[in-house]
């Protein structure tokens, strides 16, 4: 690191999470066991919903849904289904609409959705389909050499919700998507095969709820479809199923495969099974935990009868796991970050596409500038705010701001960032600054998902001297299971003494109606007059926080 930092949290297994292993090496850190060395469930206590997990060679790769965020479709990779670290991007940005753009409309809560990962004839292989309407719903299948890229768009198909991608021994490549729905590509795969369009299975009468989210493999000669299944009925919980036929063009036999509640929360479903090297089988499945999201949990599959049954030998996700290989590194998909790097960190996300002229590395080395680019009303339409994902059970984050540089309206901050979202914002007013804790709710079309309205309510607001260059905000976010999503604030003028302030246990919420998405870390800076100011980020301190029992 280039310089001391302005304040820490002695939490140093974060500040070196994103470190690649030969820099820990370096430092005598080769090996950072967790406290007993075991997978806690959730394996990964953050919004990665919709999976797919592959396997190359000893090298497990996982693809999410990150929707409106850019880039999109992070590709993640572990050794041991422990350790886990965003590698790559599918894409840098979507560029079909101006509503990637914060224009004309946002892609709140639609975006990328369920990309299925493959891995054929030297290949790594991507599909997905925006969660969109005409042109900009299309489904995209992209290509790269390496998971961690680059990626290039290969085709542009007609859509297919989410849809997996699937090549068949011989290559022929299929889609399974929608509800028991599949279709043949041409070995191009440019096209689909005329005619070649059919429901694979029908839905059974009484299950007329959720059923989705396929993904396929073929083991030992038969073609397996798992998808999420939930009935919206008393008694009836979500779970995943499976489909399986020896012929793909003789009936499906059903089977449920999981249906587990865990943890305090509701039944889990939706996600994949992956094999390792020496033959054993593991189930990715994520889990509805409220306002952080959608979580990953890593369960054993024991083979019955030709079935993937997931879970233990009771059939429920177990609390803990053990990993694949012992020993390795920690790796994680959320990081501290001193903005040293001549190139931004993996673990960062653009709310929608970014304007590259209005942030940079380089004009301030060590420093992530973000400079407004134009003026827009709320934070929901300003352009370059950069999030990382909140994580449970729980986590801190804190960011150091230097604020001098701002002009007459402009807004900066830090935010537990959604539909519903805690916001501290400096407000430049002439030559007065002010900080303000606020609870603010974005009203969206649901079309064209536009800004119809933002309420903001500023529950606490405190006075800061004209001449103040240097600010501090923390966000302390706890998502344990009674504990209602709850984020606490704090700001501080020296980095050490810290003092809350607006709304004590925030309640942060997930609504699929507007974002689908967890609380997610934002740092932001827009303007409301004029353009031309910025503000200069010193850092982003993280610790994940495992309770004290």
């Amino acid at each position: 690191m280039n310089r001391m930092k302005s304040f820490c949290y002695a939490s140093c297994l974060c500040l070196l999470c994103c470190l690649p292993q030969t820099a820990l090496v370096a430092q005598g850190l080769s090996e950072a066991p967790s406290a007993d060395g075991r997978i806690h469930n959730p394996m990964l206590w953050a919004d990665v919903p919709d999976p797919d997990v592959i396997r190359v060679g000893d090298t497990f790769y996982l693809v999410s849904t990150t929707m409106h965020l850019m880039p999109g479709a992070p590709v993640m990779q572990s050794k041991d289904l422990k350790n886990w670290e965003t590698v790559g991007y599918v894409f840098d940005r979507l560029t079909d609409s101006p509503k990637y753009d914060l224009q004309e409309g946002t892609v709140y809560g639609r975006g990328q959705w369920a990309t299925s990962l493959k891995y054929h004839d030297g290949k790594f292989w991507a599909l997905f389909a925006p969660n969109e309407g005409g042109p900009m719903s299309q489904t995209y299948i992209c290509t790269a050499p390496k998971a961690e890229g680059p990626w290039t768009i290969h085709s542009r198909l007609r859509h297919f919700h989410d849809a997996t991608l699937f090549f068949d021994n011989d290559g022929t490549p299929y889609v399974f998507y929608g509800t028991g729905e599949m279709c043949q590509l041409t070995r191009d795969l440019q096209n689909v095969v005329e005619g070649s369009n059919r429901h694979y299975f029908q839905r059974e009468a009484d299950e007329r709820g959720l059923l989705e989210g396929t993904r396929v493999i073929k083991h030992n000669g038969t073609y397996y479809a798992l998808l999420i299944s939930q009935v919206f009925a008393p008694g009836r919980h979500r779970r995943e199923v499976c489909y399986r036929t020896k012929d793909l063009n003789a009936p499906w036999e059903k089977k449920v495969i999981l249906e587990s509640d865990f943890g305090g929360f509701p039944y889990i479903g939706q996600g994949t099974i992956v094999d390792t090297p020496d033959g054993d089988w593991y189930g990715i499945i994520f889990q509805d935990r409220g306002g952080v999201g959608r979580v990953l949990t890593l369960s054993p599959v024991r083979w019955l009868d030709g079935w993937p049954m997931i879970g233990d030998e009771d059939g429920h996700v177990p609390e803990y796991m053990r990993p694949l290989v012992s020993g390795l590194p920690q790796t994680a998909i959320v990081c501290s970050d001193d903005f040293s790097a001549d190139r931004l960190g993996l673990h960062w996300q653009w709310n929608h596409n970014p304007v590259d002229a209005a942030w940079s590395l380089t004009e301030r080395p060590g420093y992530l500038r973000l400079k407004t680019s134009r003026v827009v009303p709320n934070l929901y339409l300003a352009p370059n705010t950069i999030t990382q994902r909140m994580e449970g059970p729980m986590c801190r984050g804190a960011v150091a701001l230097e604020i001098s540089k701002m002009r007459d309206g402009d807004c900066a901050g830090f935010s537990a960032f959604n539909g519903d979202s805690g916001v501290l914002t400096i407000k430049k007013n002439g030559k007065k600054l002010t900080l303000e804790m606020s609870e603010q709710n974005v009203k969206l079309t649901d079309r064209e998902k536009a800004v119809t309205a933002v309420d903001e309510k500023v529950v606490e607001s405190v006075e800061l001297a004209p001449k103040t260059t240097t600010i501090y905000l923390r966000i302390d976010g706890d998502f344990q299971a009674r504990h209602n999503d709850a984020a606490n604030f704090f700001y501080s003028l020296d980095g050490q003494q810290w003092t809350q302030i607006g709304s004590k246990n925030y309640r942060m919420i997930f609504d699929y109606r507007r974002f689908f998405m967890g609380s997610k870390f934002a740092i932001f800076c827009y303007a409301t007059k004029k353009t031309g100011g910025y503000i200069d980020v010193n850092s982003f301190d993280y610790e994940k926080i495992e309770p004290q029992n």
